[in-house]
């Protein structure tokens, strides 16, 4: 409370340091996490700039979603000052993030050895492609090469066709939160230790962690998972992909419970005794009949319609919709999740999925490269003497 009994409006990690070095989505993506929590984040960048910068408007996509609320210093790593830079900063912060390419760090220097003994409460977090003990240590790695050796692609897509990726970064995008809950569990570790962190995790051990149920399913039984499209290989109807009068509906009901329900909903209580579908193995062993009665029974729908008659009746369904459509519905509008942002672009952007109370969500804006490089110099003790030699060498810029 201030001192006239006012609320204060504190966020999570006000007073926390964040160094990002990383590219593309999920070490930008964790820093920025943090950031959004309240944490000072600072971009550490190559005088080009996250490589995301260069690859077009896939890659401004990942600037925009992935590096707001930060400052941006850009520094050239090969230089031995640059170097001094870095570490000077890593003695005064609480957090450091990186996915750079295999073995980078160890190479300039900076690695969670030498950086955590200068500062013990460092918490330190690397994030690499296939993990650090395995064989593939040393490979790169990207989304999609988690996805393939995950598991991911090998269940995704139709059963008669080649397999295929999810269609948006989704390892990726599920490892920066994986990687701000580590960070935030060590940050709450030091507050009774004292001491920082070491903390890898890897594109393949998320992309395993988010199959989990799958990976047990496949533990229990050993019936090796294969796509199936829409569906689900062990009950039916789920998942099921129903075509209404002008889109597409998914519908589950395969407890016997909700199945006698669906069955009553369409009014086609005679199916819930048809042998083909008395139980959930000979709805399984059916599903080609099955899907035939229910595209009959619902295909005069519209697909507003039919959710909102199977939502009456307590049969999950949901219409499949296009991101233009999804943008328009009620619910995403009511959720806030789409956010004003304070950039010059003007864009709306997207916060983070949770919320602490009422408070109002507005995103910073996205550092041009190097855009705080002299503030933060200044901050890290250097004096506008040696900031301006530093710049004038090319050790730094600002753009």
């Amino acid at each position: 409370m201030s001192n006239d009994g006012s609320a204060i409006d504190v966020r999570p990690l006000d007073g926390i340091r964040v160094l990002d070095l990383g590219n593309y989505i999920a070490g930008p993506g964790t820093a920025m996490i943090l950031g959004e929590l309240g944490a000072d984040v600072i971009k550490i960048e190559p005088l080009t700039g996250d490589i995301a910068r260069s690859v077009g408007p896939l890659g401004m996509g990942m600037v925009r979603s992935y590096n707001r609320d930060k400052r941006s210093i850009a520094l050239d790593l090969r230089e031995p000052r640059g170097i001094a830079i870095v570490k000077r900063l890593m003695g005064c912060s609480d957090v450091f993030v990186q996915n750079m390419r295999p073995g980078l760090v160890e190479e300039l220097g900076i690695g969670s050895g030498p950086m955590r003994e200068a500062n013990p409460r460092l918490i330190y977090v690397s994030i690499s492609g296939f993990g650090m003990n395995g064989p593939s240590r040393d490979r790169s790695g990207l989304d999609i090469a988690a996805q393939a050796e995950s598991g991911i692609m090998s269940v995704t897509g139709e059963p008669d066709r080649p397999p295929q990726r999810v269609g948006f970064p989704i390892i990726d995008s599920a490892t920066t939160h994986v990687a701000a809950q580590a960070i935030l569990a060590a940050l709450f570790k030091r507050e009774r230790t004292g001491r920082g962190e070491t903390i890898e995790t890897s594109l393949l051990e998320v992309g395993i962690h988010l199959q989990a149920s799958s990976w047990s399913e496949y533990a229990a039984t050993g019936n090796e998972p294969t796509r199936r499209g829409s569906g689900q290989a062990s009950a039916a109807p789920a998942a099921e992909l129903i075509q209404a009068r002008d889109g597409w509906v998914v519908l589950s009901a395969y407890t016997q419970d909700h199945w006698a329900r669906l069955c009553r909903t369409i009014r086609r209580a005679d199916l819930i005794d048809d042998p083909r579908f008395a139980t959930n193995a000979a709805r399984v062993v059916n599903r080609p009949a099955l899907l035939i009665e229910l595209n009959a029974a619902l295909g005069s729908f519209t697909a507003e319609e039919c959710v909102a008659l199977l939502s009456r009746n307590q049969i999950v369904a949901a219409a499949v919709r296009s991101y233009s459509q999804a943008r328009k519905s009620a619910d995403v509008e009511a959720s806030g999740m789409f956010v004003p942002t304070t950039g010059a672009d003007g864009l709306e952007a997207l916060r983070l999925p949770y919320r602490f109370g009422a408070q109002a969500a507005v995103s910073g804006g996205i550092p041009s490269i190097g855009q705080h490089t002299l503030a933060i110099l200044h901050e890290a003790g250097y004096d506008e003497n040696e900031a301006r030699a530093m710049l004038e060498a090319g050790v730094v810029a600002v753009k």
